[in-house]
C-alpha cells in the first residue's frame, strides 16, 4: 500500500476542512457527502465537486473503495451549547450509525472522526462508551483524545474530541502541541483595512466596553460575551460557533471578524474562496474544523500506518 497516495471519503464534509488536512499528506478524496446546500456551494467552489447529499439515502455499496473514512459527524445533539439530546435526537444524534454502517460494509484500513468535547461527558459518559464499543465491535483499535486548536498554531480556543481507529492493532499517538514560536497570533491573522460594514453601532460598542472585565487589556484582542452577559478579552478567539449571536465575539469590541479572518482563525489558506453571504460563512466556519489540527492528526495516522507496514513486512520475512 502506497501511503503517499491513499484514498479517503469525506462524510459530513461541511466546507472541506478535514479534506484539506488529509490532502496535505498525500490523500485523494474519492467521495464526499454533505446535506447543507450552502456548504455544498462553498465546497464546490473550492474543490471543484458538489458533494453527494443526505448520507442516509446513499448505499454503502455505491461508495467507491477507499482507505480512510473521515467524518465530523453533526455535533448539535451533544454540544454543551445545544440541548444535549444525544442519540435521542433523531436528526443529528443517530448519524453516527451511518458511519458505522459504511465502516461495516467497506472495512477501510482506518478512520478519523471529530466531535465536540462534550461527547465524552454526555449522558454520564454512556454516549461515548456506546460509540467506542460499536467501533471496536467492527474490529477497530480505537484511540480518542480531546485536542485544543490553540496548541496547534491557530489563535482559537477550540476543544474537540478526535476518534481515530485502525483495522489492524496499530500503535498510535496523537500529535504533540506545536512550539510557541510556530503559533499564529491575532496580529498575524487580523486584516489591516476593514470595511466599515463590519463595525458595530456605537451603543453596542459602548455597552461592551462598560462590561469589559479588563478595560486596559492590550490590543489586539477578541472579546467573548458569555451567557451571563460578561465580556472577557483574550489574545485569541473563543471557539467559532454556527449558531452564535451576531456580536458573540468582537475584535477590540469594535467590529465583527471578517469572513477571511474567520477562515484564518480556523486555519484555512488565504486562497480559499468565499462565495456565500456573511451570515452563511459565519455558520460554515462555526461548523468547520481547525485545519492545522487535522493536518497534525493526518501526519501521525499516515506515519503509524507506514510503520505498521514496515514492521509487518519484517515479521512476514522472519516467519
Amino acid at each position: 500500500m502506497d501511503w503517499n497516495n491513499f484514498r479517503f471519503i469525506d462524510l459530513f464534509a461541511g466546507i472541506g476542512g478535514i479534506r484539506l488536512g488529509f490532502e496535505s499528506v498525500g490523500g485523494r478524496c474519492v467521495f464526499s457527502s454533505e446535506f447543507d446546500e450552502d456548504a455544498c456551494k462553498t465546497y464546490e467552489a473550492n474543490f471543484g465537486e458538489h458533494p453527494s447529499g443526505d448520507i442516509t439515502k446513499i448505499e454503502a455499496k455505491d461508495i467507491p473503495d477507499f482507505d480512510i473514512l473521515l467524518g465530523g459527524f453533526p455535533c448539535q445533539a451533544f454540544s454543551i451549547i445545544g440541548k444535549k439530546e444525544g442519540f435521542a435526537n433523531e436528526t443529528c444524534g443517530t448519524l453516527f450509525f451511518e458511519i458505522e454502517r459504511i465502516l461495516k460494509e467497506k472495512k477501510p484500513k482506518a478512520f478519523m472522526l471529530e466531535n465536540v468535547r462534550n461527547l465524552t461527558a454526555h449522558d454520564g459518559g454512556n454516549t461515548f462508551k456506546v460509540i467506542k464499543e460499536h467501533l471496536e465491535a467492527l474490529g477497530y483499535t480505537v484511540y480518542a483524545k480531546v485536542l485544543n486548536a490553540l496548541d496547534y498554531g491557530v489563535p482559537q480556543k477550540r476543544e474537540r474530541i478526535f476518534i481515530v481507529g485502525f483495522i489492524e492493532p496499530i500503535m498510535f499517538h496523537f500529535p504533540e502541541p506545536v512550539p510557541e514560536e510556530e503559533r499564529k497570533s491575532l496580529t498575524d491573522i487580523l486584516e489591516k483595512d476593514v470595511d466599515k460594514k463590519y463595525y458595530v453601532k456605537d451603543r453596542i460598542r459602548e455597552s461592551r466596553l462598560e462590561r469589559l472585565k479588563d478595560k486596559n487589556y492590550p490590543k489586539p484582542y477578541i472579546s467573548h460575551e458569555n451567557m451571563a452577559g460578561s465580556i472577557t478579552p483574550h489574545p485569541y478567539s473563543s471557539a467559532l460557533r454556527a449558531g452564535a449571536s451576531a456580536n458573540y465575539i468582537l475584535v477590540n469590541d469594535e467590529r465583527r471578524p471578517t469572513e477571511r479572518e474567520m477562515l484564518r482563525i480556523q486555519g484555512f489558506p488565504d486562497n480559499y474562496k468565499v462565495v456565500v453571504t456573511y451570515g452563511k460563512m459565519k455558520k460554515q466556519c462555526g461548523n468547520s474544523v481547525a485545519v492545522p489540527v487535522i493536518k497534525a492528526i493526518a501526519r501521525e495516522m499516515i506515519n503509524a500506518l507506514k510503520l505498521d507496514e514496515e514492521l509487518g513486512g519484517v515479521k512476514t520475512d522472519a516467519n
